[in-house]
């Protein structure tokens, strides 16, 4: 009996273990920034914390697009999702609310300049915001510029003051003479500073200066300023915060559990980006699922509220918007957007779009409730029950408010669902043509449509994504391991929403890839080299939406080079290269591997055939110019010019070899022949001049020197067999001895790294142990960074710090060890 309790003992621990164990893991799922609403680089919603309700969610950019949800049992308040935002009122209006008018000069002023007494009268009188560009009110494009602003206040016992500055570049503030804010650089939209403190000292009844001077010190110049205090939400004293038990990423999904007193409650975010349905994958809407149960045995009456900001169809806070309230199809319909509409009017970065329309939908069935408020009011409103009548229909930062009824729930889970979706009528300007999404190419559809349509395919949706889901991740592991995995599913949606889907005026699709947090950039090329794996695996036709533009801008003459385009503009205007310089080796050299590449995948070599004149001029540049490269820049540009770049000089050979293959399957035996060996003896001298022993160079005839040689990897999974396999072998060997905490420097030079290449040098590796070795650090840097914002591809190795580079669509290359096992086999 003794021995029966023991054991019994053992196996209830060990069971707890197992439990403990089980728990661990969910809760110690990370990723950087965690994936809610995906759909292209607009509409893009985010958690930038572990925790869905430690920070308000965001756009990738890092600016607030809130979602607040609560749970009610039996009456109690608990928060599942997003934090409060910080609601601000403004004391002095910058141009973003109002209009306003200042005083200014570009010549130095002397002392007391900042004062309230000074006699500013033979200053000159500027409207708004400052600047060196045609969005300014009032050009500035000297260094220096002296600004000041007067405004009067009925009182000075003001709290929760913030500055509120876009400045570029080195600015100083004071108020009333006394320096409130100071700071050398720049920022590239409007801060919200806490000069609460500073102005407690120097704020006053009645009239007031608020002085700057700011200091141009390169590129482009900027002033904007405001002062806001801040407003205080009502009523959420009472709100506890609900216990997240865990987090899962899946390929299309993020689900969150969490308690809830005595009820459970389980979060799904789905953005269903399911590449073999361009139609699904087009549309602008994502599901959010709540499945609620009790956990005490007992009955429980349950409402569920969700409330999303307008600031999702804003470029910045201020912007007045237009709010509607409809139902149609059994849907209960909340619709918000801007007044003014700039359709495609903008572009750049570290921009949101401001035209066309937001949408919030549950099904009418649901007794659903919704209603528009100001978002201080919005909880307080759900809380009383009392939404009739609470409504506005315009203004700015509002929020569109969702009450989900759910009755009285028990032990079997209860579920509903809310549909967030978004209609930018048009999406891209091509070539001075303004292009519909691809869902609606033809301008018959319309977004209730779609709503309906979505609401129609909720369970068959959620059905495919769940089997997509679950076959990518075992594909994944098959491939290379758990950790390789996790690395996938962290980069699936990101890459995907980084482009957008379009049809050509020739009908040709169009995936266009916005170069996200770099410089802006509309369908780059060497942003389409590193994401290609993704698309290779899923759909090759997307590859070919990514390629078409290029091929379009050289065979139309608009591009007249000998080598392939840079980019086709900024994002969303696709008007012809805006990127400063040429990248000829580097872009040539990605557009013949990755028509290969689809020719591989596709087992024929039709699309290559299509645009054989345009790979046939840029291959014969590759056989002139790409062997020893002049001192040109590659896709690693923020490295700087490289002459005799050995890593690019791989990638020409590689393209030249690629051209080969695709000759002798277009039955160009003479020129296939002709270009393969080539390629062949120009392996035999890169061996030579990049030799350094026990590895290979960063540059020609540089000892001392090293680089990731990842463009390799096309030798390899193409099977062109060109380099030989003791090239490979030598430099992983050499790999294992540079690696630091956080993974392989791209090179000698610096110690950062670029995390996509990484992965494709472990592909390099011809043993699963090598390979996990090179590869892991990658996990590492994945889950343990502390730079907070969707997966950054360019990190420092030995702390794990974001260099630059976030939320673009390069991650779709972690994809590349998955794509070696399906391309195993098939027809060259």
């Amino acid at each position: 009996m003794n021995q029966f309790k023991h054991t019994l003992l053992q196996v209830y621990s060990l069971l707890l273990l197992c439990c403990t164990v089980s728990v661990s893991l969910a809760q110690g799922q990370k990723a950087p920034a965690y994936p809610l609403i995906t759909h292209d680089p607009y509409f893009s919603i985010w958690s930038f914390s572990d925790q869905l309700t430690a920070s308000p969610t965001k756009h990738w950019t890092g600016t607030d697009h809130s979602l607040t949800g609560l749970i009610q049992v039996d009456g109690k308040a608990y928060r599942f999702l997003g934090q409060d935002e910080k609601y601000y009122q403004s004391i002095v209006a910058a141009s973003d609310e109002e209009n306003y008018s200042s005083r200014y000069t570009e010549i130095n002023p002397g002392k007391g300049w900042n004062t309230l007494q000074f006699n500013d009268s033979d200053w000159k009188t500027g409207a708004g915001d400052f600047g060196d560009n045609k969005d300014a009110q009032t050009r500035w494009t000297s260094k220096d510029l002296w600004m000041r602003r007067k405004f009067s206040l009925n009182e000075a016992n003001l709290s929760s003051l913030y500055l509120k500055i876009y400045h570029d570049d080195n600015v100083e503030v004071y108020l009333n003479g006394r320096k409130i804010y100071e700071k050398t650089g720049w920022n590239s939209k409007f801060e919200y500073i806490d000069i609460a403190n500073a102005a407690a000292k120097a704020i006053k009844k009645g009239e007031n200066v608020l002085a700057i001077h700011i200091a141009n010190t390169a590129g482009g110049q900027w002033l904007d300023v405001g002062i806001v205090k801040e407003k205080v939400a009502a009523n959420l004293s009472a709100i506890a915060t609900a216990t997240q038990k865990s987090v899962n990423i899946t390929a299309t999904q993020t689900t969150y559990t969490f308690g809830c007193g005595k009820a459970d409650l389980t979060v799904t975010f789905t953005s269903p980006l399911l590449m073999d349905d361009l139609n699904l994958l087009s549309r602008p809407v994502s599901y959010i699922t709540y499945k609620v149960k009790s956990n005490d045995g007992a009955p429980h009456t349950v409402k569920v509220y969700m409330g999303a900001s307008t600031d999702i169809a804003v470029n910045t806070q201020a912007q007045a918007v237009s709010v509607q309230q409809y139902s149609t199809n059994n849907l209960s319909i909340l619709k918000a957007g801007t007044k003014s509409q700039p359709v495609l009017q903008k572009r750049g970065d570290d921009l949101r779009i401001d035209w066309g329309y937001m949408y919030v939908a549950a099904p009418s069935a649901q007794a659903v409730q919704q209603y528009v408020s100001r978002p201080e009011e919005a909880v307080s409103i759900f809380r009383s029950g009392k939404a009739a009548g609470t409504s506005v229909t315009s203004g700015a930062h509002l929020t569109l408010s969702t009450v989900l009824p759910f009755g009285k729930v028990g032990n079997v889970a209860k579920e509903q669902y809310i549909m967030l979706g978004y209609d930018d009528i048009y999406s891209v300007q091509y070539f001075g043509q303004n292009l519909r999404p691809w869902w609606n190419q033809d301008g018959n559809q319309t977004i209730d449509k779609q709503l309906a349509l979505a609401a129609a395919e909720y369970k068959t949706v959620l059905g495919k994504c769940d089997a997509f889901d679950k076959k990518m991740y075992s594909d994944a592991v098959k491939a290379g391991g758990e950790k390789y995995a996790a690395l996938c599913k962290i980069g699936y949606r990101q890459s995907i929403a980084a482009h957008k889907l379009v049809k050509s005026p020739q009908g040709d699709i169009l995936f266009l890839s916005k170069e996200n947090y770099s410089n802006g950039s509309i369908n780059t090329v060497d942003v389409t080299y590193p994401s290609a794996p993704l698309f290779l695996i899923y759909n090759p036709d997307l590859l070919k939406g990514m390629l078409n533009g290029i091929f379009y801008y050289s065979e139309s003459g608009k591009w007249k080079k000998p080598f392939a385009a840079h980019d086709l503009g900024t994002y969303p205007l696709a008007n012809g290269q805006t990127y400063g310089e040429d990248m000829p080796v580097e872009e040539s050299g990605n557009m013949i591997i990755l028509t290969a590449a689809i020719a591989k995948a596709e087992g024929n070599a039709e699309y290559a055939k299509k645009h054989w004149q345009t790979l046939s001029v840029w291959a014969d540049y590759l056989l002139k110019e790409g062997f020893d490269p002049a001192n040109q820049l590659c896709t690693d540009d923020f490295a700087g010019h490289l002459a005799r770049n050995t890593n690019l000089s791989v990638k020409a050979i590689v393209g030249i070899g690629c051209y080969a293959m695709l000759a002798e399957e277009l039955g160009e035996k003479e020129t296939a022949e002709k270009f393969r060996n080539s390629a062949k003896q120009m392996v035999a001298k890169w061996q030579q001049l990049a030799d350094d022993g026990d590895h290979y160079t960063l540059v020609f005839e540089k000892k001392g020197t090293w680089s990731q040689k990842y463009n390799l990897v096309w030798d390899k999974l193409l099977g062109l067999n060109l380099f030989p396999k003791e090239v490979y072998a030598k430099e992983v060997k050499y790999y294992l001895t540079k690696q630091n905490a956080f993974g392989l420097p791209l090179d000698s030079r610096k110690s950062y790294t670029k995390s996509d290449w990484v992965i494709w040098t472990s592909v390099l590796a011809d043993n699963q142990k090598d390979f996990e070795a090179i590869m892991s650090p990658m996990y590492k840097f994945a889950t343990q960074t502390p730079s907070r914002v969707p997966i950054s591809d360019w990190h420092e190795t030995t702390n794990g710090k974001m260099v630059g580079f976030q939320a673009r669509s390069v991650v779709g290359g972690y994809f590349i060890k998955m794509l070696e096992a399906t391309l195993a086999g098939k027809k060259n």
